[in-house]
């Protein structure tokens, strides 16, 4: 009982801010506020309620496989990759190229989800 006390003291903020964040989402989707608003409040305050780097902190908590794909979710090609796909596609998305689009992000995630597990992969053997 003592390591799960521990645990919540350690990771109380971000566990108020992703039930915040949780709390926003279902409050937003019940008055049907637009999409791009509850995204960008979710952003806003997962970045300022450091939510996020508790998820990549949780995620490494879990044994073995954890570290790893906590060490792959931190890299900066993971990011740049993703990042530019985002970009490419609302390039995409306004000329017309809206099927396109959604095989090319099929197709990144594939590939993102593909070099982490190749990375895990190659870590454990």
């Amino acid at each position: 009982m003592n390591k799960v006390r521990q645990f919540l003291s350690t990771y109380r903020n971000a566990i108020i801010t992703w039930l915040v964040i949780a709390a926003l989402v279902q409050i937003g989707f019940s008055l049907s506020i637009d999409r791009d608003v509850i995204a960008f409040v979710v952003v806003l305050v997962g970045i300022f309620g450091q939510a996020f780097a508790a998820l990549i902190a949780w995620i490494g908590l879990v044994p073995i496989v954890g570290p790893i794909v906590a060490q792959v979710l931190s890299l900066p090609f993971i990011w740049i990759l993703n990042g530019v796909g985002y970009l490419v596609s609302i390039v995409a998305i306004k000329r017309g190229y809206s099927k396109e689009v959604l095989n090319y992000r099929v197709i990144t995630v594939i590939l993102l989800i593909g070099i982490t597990l190749g990375y895990i992969l190659g870590k454990l053997i």
